[in-house]
């Protein structure tokens, strides 16, 4: 009976090993495919290079062109050497973090810039743009192929995401980012409508005469207006037949004869520029606000921003004053749903919610809805509201954080989550910790950092005066060039 007993308590003790081994691995497994790293250029040395969200470097920094990174959690490096600006030539190489190259398949790889009407550029995320010979396609950041190399040129759709525009025996059509051709190249020009790829395409064939795709390749207008504006709302457009504008609906039914300028197209209503003034009609043609202001545009629901005699205010559909025309700025934050309206010459804003109730005076500085809270400078401090402006503690806002900002006799220091000092207050200024764990911090009118634990990273010794963003990284901070978006030191 003890030998079968200890035969039992050996079989059982293998496999709880077996069992704790696979759960390790499992669990190793687990960590490994949730942990992304993030990648950013780096310039030092009058050098780029790429750095992670540690501020590790990733690519020794020693090309002369900044490095351009598709997107920050692919570990994807698109490096340019030999550059001569006189011929316009230089070399290409794709390197990984692993400081391997890839796609060496193709003659060319290239990131698809694209930027929007005020002037912020991006690149396409998931997508490149290859080579071979002198054809191009696509593959995607695995390197596989999704559009075969057989087009004269692809190029972005100008501030509109997931269009590109293929050519193909000169003529044009549109891919989206998965390599799906959604219009095939037979057509002169091809326009967005608005920024949205979802609002469809507007083409013009051969013989200039326009009409809409939609991005399911699916003709909601034929080609046969002589024009048609960027602009749409409840599948209405503004076609031009005949010398005139008119109002009609996906069935090509005439909504409005000739209707004056349309800026914006809503539910059942449409604003309207008239004689350099602005007001808005029915879709029905009926005149719901006489065209009598400066400015005017929806902002959400039935309410609308206007401007009358230089001044902003907030009016709803039937011309009612909801805010009075007394303001230099009015902004509605739509991830939030509230408005903040300005005054010349004053600091602080008036912060209304989506009822236009009045909730605060003070300064945004920070909105996340996705985690419910907004971050308000209030009189002389930060504050933390949740998204109905109920006041919260950064230690219910800042979950992940172990340590937080705190304000003492107007220097700044840092606490734990118990409210126990951790760093004194003897900052001028500082930031809660970002989404990488470090803050600035300011101390003699210059910047410095510390981590997550409270230690020092870099000294207080960055003058950023010209910064309109502060941020580190380890010992890298944010570059003056936001739209480049690179660190150095």
């Amino acid at each position: 009976m003890k030998k079968v007993l200890a035969v039992i308590i050996a079989f059982a003790v293998v496999i709880m090993f077996i069992i704790g081994i696979k759960t390790l691995l499992t669990t190793n497994t687990n960590e490994k495919t949730t942990s992304v790293s993030s990648y950013y250029p780096v310039f030092t040395n009058e050098k780029w290079g790429v750095i992670n969200e540690k501020g590790d470097i990733v690519i020794e920094p020693k090309f002369d062109e900044m490095i351009t990174i598709p997107n920050k959690n692919k570990d994807i490096f698109i490096c340019m050497e030999n550059v001569n600006y006189d011929e316009n030539t230089y070399n290409v190489k794709v390197l990984n973090s692993k400081n391997k190259e890839v796609f060496t398949e193709y003659d060319l790889v290239e990131a698809i810039e694209n930027i929007d009407n005020s002037n912020n550029m991006w690149y396409e995320e998931n997508v490149l743009k290859v080579r071979k010979g002198e054809l191009y396609g696509l593959i995607d950041l695995s390197g596989k192929e999704i559009l075969k190399p057989k087009y004269q040129e692809i190029n972005s759709l100008k501030g509109t995401k997931n269009s590109l525009i293929i050519k193909q025996n000169d003529k044009l059509g549109l891919s989206d980012n998965k390599g799906n051709v959604i219009i095939e190249p037979e057509y002169k020009e091809i326009k967005s409508i608005q920024e949205n790829y979802q609002n469809g395409y507007i083409v013009v064939d051969q013989d200039n005469k326009y009409g809409i795709i939609d991005f399911t390749s699916q003709v909601i207008i034929d080609a046969s207006y002589e024009d048609i504006k960027q602009i749409t709302g409840n599948h209405m457009y503004v076609i031009k037949q005949d010398g005139k504008w008119k109002l009609i609906n996906s069935k090509k039914e005439t909504l409005i004869e000739d209707v004056n300028e349309v800026t914006q197209i809503l539910e059942d209503k449409i604003v309207i520029k008239k004689d350099n003034k602005y007001g808005v009609l029915q879709a029905s043609g009926e005149e719901k606000i006489k065209p009598e202001y400066e400015e005017l545009s929806n902002v959400f629901n039935d309410y609308y921003l206007a401007k009358k005699s230089g001044k902003y205010g907030i009016i709803n559909s039937a011309n009612e004053p909801i805010l009075p025309f007394q303001y230099s700025k009015i902004t509605y934050k739509k991830d939030a749903e509230f408005v903040v309206a300005e005054k010349e010459n004053v600091a602080m804003g008036e912060i209304y919610n989506n009822k236009f109730e009045k909730k605060l005076d003070g300064i945004v500085s920070n909105i996340n809805a996705e985690k419910g809270y907004i971050r308000v400078y209030v009189g002389n401090e930060y504050k933390y509201y949740n998204l109905n402006f109920d006041e919260k503690t950064a230690v219910e806002c800042l979950q992940n954080n172990n340590l937080l900002l705190s304000k003492k006799d107007g220097r700044y220091g840092y606490i734990n989550r118990d409210g126990n000092i951790v760093i004194d207050y003897i900052y001028e200024d500082a930031q809660e910790l970002n989404e990488y764990g470090y803050a600035a911090v300011k101390k003699d009118g210059k910047w410095g950092a510390i981590d997550k634990t409270g230690a020092v990273v870099v000294s207080c010794s960055y003058d950023l005066q010209e910064n309109l963003l502060i941020d580190f990284i380890g010992k890298w901070h944010l570059s003056v060039d936001l739209n480049s978006y690179y660190y150095t030191d």
